[in-house]
């Protein structure tokens, strides 16, 4: 009988327990297997595997953690839950860049799992059923809410960086993809460049207005790949090390387009997607990035 109590007891303090609804096996320092932690003392961007949408979880120097868009569904939650730990309920910023469903409709979970103490959003709105339920679950949050707006930093600890480069007018009266929000972060010398599905107009107005402060090692890339952004201008100022590509398997766009993915190849860009990859992870230790 003593020899079973001390089996069990060893039992529980090496392997904790698996909770089949979050895809992994939860241990004794809060993660959950599957996703790789973020170095201490770097900066870790995680474009989540949550099929035809954008998700990316944001992890800096010092722990704070922003989410920027939340993907189609609660898949989301699975994917949050794989790399923060399942019982961490708190995440530090969410940026609602647009209000597409495949960006916004898992925010609806993400308000009702986490504690968020600041929701940066767009003014541009929508009267689809998902996104007055989005809306909705950002008033009843009881975060601060600050419209995003150019030349608005936010310090993320450590070194690291968040800038809003876009929109710079109220955008509310723009067409739901031209209003997205565009942010840039950096830490050291290294830089990450979001920009929502920005079409290329807006792009190139970026390249008149900023030139080669667009600069980054990694750039997600517009709206899923669709040929409708990543305009060669843009990329040729942006001059990106990496970009990545969010989208769903098979999905009915025929995200990425083959224009984008050609352009990527014929600048020298190392090209990587959800659809083959799943989450993939960007570490930087404020000098190069590494992809895993």
């Amino acid at each position: 009988m003593v020899r079973s109590v001390v089996l069990g007891v060893l039992l529980l303090a090496t392997v904790v327990l698996y909770v089949p609804e979050y895809g992994g096996a939860i241990f004794g320092d809060g993660s959950v297997g599957g996703s790789e932690s973020c170095p201490e003392g770097e900066f870790c961007m995680y474009y989540l595997n949550i099929g035809q949408g954008d998700a990316t979880l944001i992890v800096s120097p010092t722990g704070e953690q922003v989410l920027i868009d939340a993907g189609p569904d609660s898949s989301v939650i699975r994917e949050l839950s794989a790399v923060m730990g399942f019982f961490d309920k708190d995440i530090d910023m969410v940026i609602v860049t647009h209000p597409d469903k495949d960006h916004v409709a898992g925010f609806v979970d993400v308000f009702d799992r986490y504690t968020v103490g600041t929701i940066l959003r767009t003014e541009n709105e929508s009267g689809t059923p998902v996104w007055q339920e989005v809306e909705r679950g950002m008033n009843a949050e009881g975060a601060k809410i600050i419209y995003a707006r150019r030349s608005q930093t936010y310090d993320l600890g450590g070194g690291a960086a968040l800038e809003v480069l876009f929109p710079d007018i109220d955008p509310s009266g723009l067409e739901s993809n031209t209003s997205s929000i565009i942010v840039r972060l950096t830490y050291g010398s290294t830089s990450f460049l979001f920009t929502g599905d920005s079409p290329k107009a807006i792009e190139e107005y970026l390249v008149l207005r900023d030139g080669e402060y667009l600069k980054a090692d990694v750039l997600k890339v517009g709206h899923h790949g669709s040929r409708t952004s990543t305009s060669e201008l843009f990329l040729a100022e942006v001059s990106p090390t990496y970009a990545i590509i969010s989208a769903g398997k098979n999905n009915q766009y025929g995200h990425p387009h083959v224009e984008v993915t050609d352009s990527l190849f014929n600048y020298g860009v190392e090209t990587h997607s959800t659809i083959d990859e799943g989450t993939i992870m960007a570490i930087s230790n404020g000098i190069a990035v590494t992809i895993k």
